[in-house]
């Protein structure tokens, strides 16, 4: 997994970003949080050994669908939110309550999994040509779905704005 002077920090860096992305009251910088989450969990798949991966989630997520984000939100002129803490009713404490359960199961399955022995699975290989193949002989159909959901979204928002501005 790294060592952990690398990984403690990014860590750290990881989960901050993350609570800056859901505390933050401008969606601009909820996004910027969330690049910069995306670029630490990048340096994660780096400490895994998984460089492919790691330069996809750098060139995909942290680029392209955080501009396709930044976008949206400057199109729709969502500059100025309310945050996460302008959620009234029963909202906020339903978000805390799921929160502190999620964090609970993680104690626990770390607490109760550290006793057991785990047998270690075999390391798929992760090379380009191998995911490359695997995407586009399995796969063929979900990839055309998700294009085809991404082009629809992509008009819907052109069309939405346009009646917005008229």
């Amino acid at each position: 997994m790294g060592h952990p002077a690398i990984f403690l920090p990014l860590a750290f860096i990881a989960v901050l970003s993350a609570l800056g992305m859901l505390v933050s009251r401008n969606p601009v910088y909820s996004a910027l949080f969330l690049i910069l989450n995306f670029a630490s969990i990048a340096v994660f798949y780096v400490l895994l050994n998984a460089p492919f991966l790691a330069m996809v989630q750098v060139a995909v997520y942290a680029g392209a669908i955080m501009v396709l984000f930044l976008f949206v939100i400057m199109l729709l002129g969502a500059d100025m939110g309310e945050g996460v803490f302008a959620a009234k009713g029963w909202q906020l404490p339903l978000a805390v309550t799921l929160g502190v359960g999620l964090i609970g199961a993680f104690v626990a399955a770390i607490l109760l999994g550290e006793g057991q022995g785990v047998a270690r699975a075999a390391v798929p290989d992760s090379s380009p040509t191998n995911l490359a193949i695997i995407l586009f002989q399995n796969y063929v159909f979900p990839f055309e779905v998700v294009g085809v959901l991404l082009l629809v979204a992509v008009i819907g928002l052109f069309v939405m704005s346009r009646k917005m501005k008229k």
